[in-house]
């Protein structure tokens, strides 16, 4: 049985910065679409950590690191299109899509320390 506490978790930590940060950003923007994909996105990440380290096996656990990872991807995705659209600035979303990358890269790690029967 998993016992994970995901409030102790840095990636979770992290990831729940990062949440904010980018909805600050996209706070007041007016294109829709894009700005609800990337608050989807950016919710997802914490959520979906939090939601796998609250099951009951490191196996489901993993699955919702999966997803986590997922929409990092998506993030740094919408972050790149937002960009280039002339949305945000540049030097902001550098800095976010590379604790995107940092984050995604923490949650690999976490996700090879979980024991997975064969």
């Amino acid at each position: 049985m998993s016992h994970h506490h995901f409030e102790e978790l840095e990636v979770w930590k992290r990831s729940c910065r990062l949440s904010v940060e980018v909805l600050q950003l996209v706070d007041g923007m007016t294109l829709w679409a894009l700005r609800d994909q990337i608050a989807r996105s950016c919710i997802s990440v914490p959520s979906n950590i939090a939601e796998g380290a609250e099951r009951e096996t490191d196996k489901e656990f993993r699955r919702f690191l999966n997803i986590a990872k997922g929409s990092a991807g998506e993030l740094r995705t919408q972050l790149f299109i937002g960009t280039k659209a002339g949305y945000f600035d540049p030097e902001i979303t550098k800095k976010l899509t590379t604790e995107a990358k940092e984050i995604s890269n923490m949650i690999q790690g976490l996700s090879k320390t979980l024991k997975i029967p064969e």
